[in-house]
């Protein structure tokens, strides 16, 4: 090991024994989150129809309010006084909306027609999962990454903007006019309102990032930063967690009895999905670093392209097509594999960090 090696093991060792036991073993837990979610989706004769009934405009109310617990403390860490150096940095900002309006949903139309020619249903599904950024679960990918909480809170909000603006127009060009123009059959129509997308981005983002603001001002006035994330942060961040497993039961138990009815149609919509995943992600890293990116801002920017709002797309899937469609399964499925593969991806985060540090 040479010495600018050693400095960063040690980091790296001090790191992990500071972690809590809820940290240490996530990826257990988000295992049982959805061995848990799933055993109940079949176990309880109902569940999923009432759990799929309480929703609010469309807005499935236990995944907001799990959604919801899950970022309020990641955005209450953020230090918004450091945005302006975030919005700033144009390779960070012009590489996360080429990545992210660009690149990621021509990948997943390309995928989807290679790995799913002959299930158009599920192709749709696929697609819809491909032009639906996220805005929610990255800024705990994010977190737990060690990336950069402002470069997120940024990225989020610039994809939240977009997503309101370019969702349907995209969806019209990868499900209507591009299949017409490349001789693939005949297009399928997306119905989806604006109000729809916006109401999406509200409440999974508007709400946690304004509850994250306004406590990190109030805090920061009555206890004085030091001590607000000293004492204040440590007490309020394991929420993120308990929010983040709460999210997956609901969500497996939801689509329980389906995923475990249907296995050779989860494993199809599958590959496609984890072949995405490692595209957008190693892709992206790969980028960030030849265009001279930090490791924080790196890692930001590789979870941020790699992410994908499920609930949006599910909900228009659903709107759309029906709860009983593919393009609904295709939807489901989404989270199912994006889950463990970005735990999965967390690790290989860090475990590259002390090497990206060493090598700059």
């Amino acid at each position: 090991m040479t010495r600018t090696e050693a400095p960063a093991a040690a980091e790296e060792t001090s790191v992990v024994a500071k972690l809590s036991t809820l940290d240490r073993f996530l990826a257990v837990w988000i295992l049982l989150a959805m061995a848990v979610g799933l055993g109940l989706g079949r176990a309880v004769p109902g569940l999923n129809d009432a759990l799929a009934e309480v929703e609010i405009g469309g807005i499935s109310l236990p995944i907001a309010i799990g959604l919801l617990i899950m970022m309020y403390p990641v955005l209450a860490k953020v230090r918004y006084d450091r945005l302006d150096a975030v919005t700033g940095d144009k390779r960070l900002m012009v590489s996360s909306l080429v990545v992210n309006w660009l690149v990621g949903p021509a990948v997943m139309f390309a995928l989807a027609w290679i790995f799913l020619p002959d299930l158009p249903e599920y192709r749709t599904g696929l697609i819809i999962v491909g032009l639906a950024r996220c805005i929610a679960m990255v800024v705990i990918w994010n977190d737990l990454a060690c990336g950069d909480r402002e470069a997120a809170a940024v990225l989020v909000a610039l994809n939240s903007v977009f997503q309101v603006l370019a969702f349907g127009l995209l969806g019209w060009f990868y499900l209507d006019l591009l299949p017409s123009l490349l001789g693939l059959g005949d297009g399928r129509h997306l119905s989806v309102s604006m109000w729809r997308i916006a109401l999406n981005v509200v409440v999974f983002l508007g709400v946690p990032l304004l509850a994250g603001f306004l406590t990190r001002r109030i805090g920061e006035r009555r206890l004085g930063r030091e001590k607000y994330e000293t004492r204040f942060v440590p007490k309020i961040g394991p929420w993120a967690l308990y929010g983040l497993l709460f999210t997956i039961v609901v969500l497996f138990a939801l689509q329980g009895r389906t995923i475990t009815s249907q296995p050779l149609d989860v494993a199809r919509i599958a590959l496609p999905l984890l072949v995405y995943f490692a595209i957008m992600w190693f892709g992206v890293f790969a980028l960030g670093k030849a265009i001279g990116l930090a490791y924080d801002r790196t890692a930001t920017l590789a979870f941020t392209a790699a992410g994908n709002n499920f609930e949006l797309a599910i909900a228009v899937a659903v709107a759309t097509f029906g709860v009983a469609s593919g393009q609904a399964l295709s939807g489901v499925v989404g989270p199912l594999i994006e889950v463990p593969v970005l735990v999965a991806l967390v690790h290989v985060s860090l475990a590259w960090r002390r090497k990206f540090t060493a090598l700059r």
